[in-house]
């Protein structure tokens, strides 16, 4: 194999903790992130790649002609977007099965810069989100007419959230105010006594903001060993679901209803 020079090892460290990078900014575990890593410092020509996780960093280093390099970035929280995890890994098999002609790493590196980070429309996502609390109110027994509101709530809802977090607002902050919106509009059932029962709306308005993928894999993570992380995830997830709790009853109070889940 060719020797590699101190300033392509800088640069195959570089792309290393790229990848690792955009796996846990966009949903990915900790053993994937690790092992995606890995693979491609290996498939690149190091000898060695050791990967270190926090909630909110990745530190990781590479090893080659016994000479270490040793880099660390700060993660910045996205939506979760499986078609980019998709991407990445189809980039790792690629850079594996490839033959490491002296460009191999130039390669990867435009394949990174090419990767597809589109998103649907935010208008099309609210409306499916919507129609999803919409079904889960009218599974449980609500009307058409709480079957509606509960559609208004959740696409509204959803496009609030969806604004917020295009600005940067802090997650919590935007999952309050998420929740206060929802509810408000699913409360009106009360207030203007629409339907058959108001409890279903109110529920079923703020079923988008449950963090099922973030804990399932604060789950994960823990039981595959990397506990810091998967700890720092899961205190997240809860924090996450305490704040939408902060909005509901925010809601409640605003219109007086006394007697939700009673």
């Amino acid at each position: 194999m060719t020797s590699i020079s101190y300033v392509q090892q800088q640069h195959i460290t570089r792309l290393c903790v790229r990848c690792g990078l955009l796996l846990m900014q966009y949903g990915a575990e900790a053993a994937v992130v690790v092992d995606l890593s890995k693979r491609l410092g290996f498939a690149l020509g190091m000898s060695s790649v050791e990967c270190s996780l926090n909630f909110n960093a990745i530190t990781l280093t590479t090893i080659c002609d016994e000479r270490c390099i040793t880099t660390t970035r700060d993660t910045i929280n996205q939506s979760i977007n499986v078609n980019l995890l998709v991407q990445i890994q189809q980039i790792v098999n690629r850079t594996e099965a490839a033959v490491d002609n002296g460009k191999l790493t130039e390669l990867t590196t435009l394949a990174f810069d090419g990767l597809d980070k589109t998103v649907y429309s935010k208008w099309l996502v609210g409306v499916f989100v919507g129609t999803s609390c919409a079904a889960f109110a009218y599974l449980n027994g609500g009307s058409l007419s709480i079957t509606a509101v509960t559609f208004i709530a959740g696409m509204v809802a959803m496009l609030t959230r969806i604004y917020l977090s295009k600005f940067h607002f802090n997650p919590f902050i935007t999952v309050i105010m998420t929740a206060f919106i929802a509810s408000l509009i699913g409360a009106t059932t009360y207030y203007f006594d629409i339907g058959n029962n108001g409890d279903i709306a109110v529920a079923s308005s703020v079923l988008l903001l449950v963090p099922s993928f973030p804990l399932i894999n604060s789950l994960s993570d823990i039981l595959k060993g990397y506990v810091n992380i998967g700890i720092g995830r899961a205190v997240f997830t809860y924090m996450l679901t305490l704040s939408a709790c902060v909005g509901i009853v925010m809601a409640l109070v605003l219109l007086q209803i006394q007697h939700w889940g009673f």
